[in-house]
């Protein structure tokens, strides 16, 4: 049996009350409209002393403003067709001119005809004639006021949503292009990691085989480790430092007693968001300009906490520290860093680098805190 499936039901229920649903608030309009102008029929004719009941002021009004109601749906087309925009209105505005006459005729034409129902109505006969001639000399002027003023209501509406749709794909533009952006920036990470570690390895070849073994073997689970995450453009700290640690493996192997690492990152801020490969390349570099020039042992930092509403990170070395020439400039991971840094937070984050006071280097990335599911 066939059966009918939620994608084809809401599209039988937008093509049955889809159009409900734009004539029913533009008829709820005109209907209050017409409500506010009995109510100063009836007002007014009480104060002149020629009081009307509020039944005949509401039905006189209601069939003045819903013959307008009827004839203003066939306006919108109009505006659509012929918009009053910058460079078309000297071709558009004499059709709407046309129109705005033929508006008026309609609106006398069909308001006659219901002014005859109503006298009928009242216990009086009048000819179509009688009941015309009085709206040509009191409405012609006003029904075409009427007609421009839809219009303009129109073309404002329309001009609203084009605005708000311009503004929804703008948005949507930005963000795509920065995931594009962030993405470009991720696959620049994974071959720098990749080629310097390789280089590590094609080093030790040379020295000790059954140490560079070790090495591909580390690098291997690595990168399947890197792989399963390459979507991810934030992952929880504790996931984060898993990573660094398989990394540190591959360094401890190369440096052997020469790197000391110590971490030393608050519980509370192990399941808060971070980019993804945040800490490697800054511990990398750390090891690159700080740790490996030296002979002497190399001492790595690694810190995490909150402070002031922020998450803190700091990768610390004990190596030379930075020289003038070479501040802020210490290879592609910071860099990247920094521009992933900036595409996802924003004026929310900083990334600093600066000479510690008992020699080396620190590196403090500062983002807001997100915590991921737990």
């Amino acid at each position: 049996m066939n059966q009918t499936g939620p994608t084809e039901a809401e599209s039988m229920r937008q093509r049955l009350y889809g159009p409900l649903a734009g004539v029913l608030p533009w008829f709820g309009l005109w209907t209050l409209i017409g409500l506010a102008f009995a109510f100063q029929l009836y007002v007014t004719s009480a104060k002149l002393g020629q009081p009307v009941s509020w039944g005949r002021a509401v039905s006189w009004s209601l069939g003045d403003w819903y013959v307008y109601a009827v004839l203003s749906l066939g306006v919108t087309p109009m505006c659509l067709r012929y918009r009053l925009a910058s460079d078309r209105w000297r071709s558009t505005a004499p059709a709407h001119l046309v129109a705005s006459v033929t508006f008026s005729l309609l609106y006398m034409m069909v308001r006659a005809l219901i002014g005859q129902a109503q006298a009928r109505w009242g216990g009086q006969v009048i000819g179509y004639r009688e009941a015309f001639e009085p709206l040509l000399a009191k409405t012609f002027l006003f029904n075409a006021l009427v007609y421009w003023v839809i219009v303009i209501s129109v073309h404002a509406l329309a001009y609203y949503r084009e605005s708000v749709e311009r503004q929804r794909q703008a948005a949507e533009l930005e963000h795509r292009l920065a995931e594009a952006r962030l993405k470009a920036l991720q696959m620049q990470l994974n071959p720098h990691f990749l080629f310097n570690t390789l280089h590590s390895i094609s080093a030790l070849m040379h020295r000790d085989v059954e140490l560079a073994d070790r090495m591909v073997s580390r690098l291997s689970e690595l990168l399947r480790y890197a792989l399963e995450s390459t979507d991810d453009q934030e992952v929880e700290l504790r996931r984060e430092l898993e990573f660094l640690d398989r990394y540190l493996e591959i360094e401890r192997v190369r440096f052997g007693d020469r790197l000391s690492v110590l971490i030393s990152v608050d519980g509370s801020c192990m399941d808060m968001k971070v980019p993804n490969l945040v800490l490697q390349p800054l511990v990398e570099n750390a090891i690159r300009h700080g740790i490996a020039p030296h002979a002497r042992r190399g001492v790595l930092e690694i810190g995490g906490h909150v402070e002031g509403g922020r998450l803190i990170l700091e990768v610390t070395d004990n190596g030379g520290g930075l020289m003038e020439t070479r501040t802020g400039r210490r290879g592609i991971g910071l860099e990247n860093t920094r521009a992933r840094l900036r595409a996802l937070y924003g004026e929310e984050q900083g990334l600093e680098l600066e000479n510690r006071s008992e020699g080396g280097t620190r590196v403090r990335v500062t983002i807001p805190v997100r915590r991921g599911a737990r």
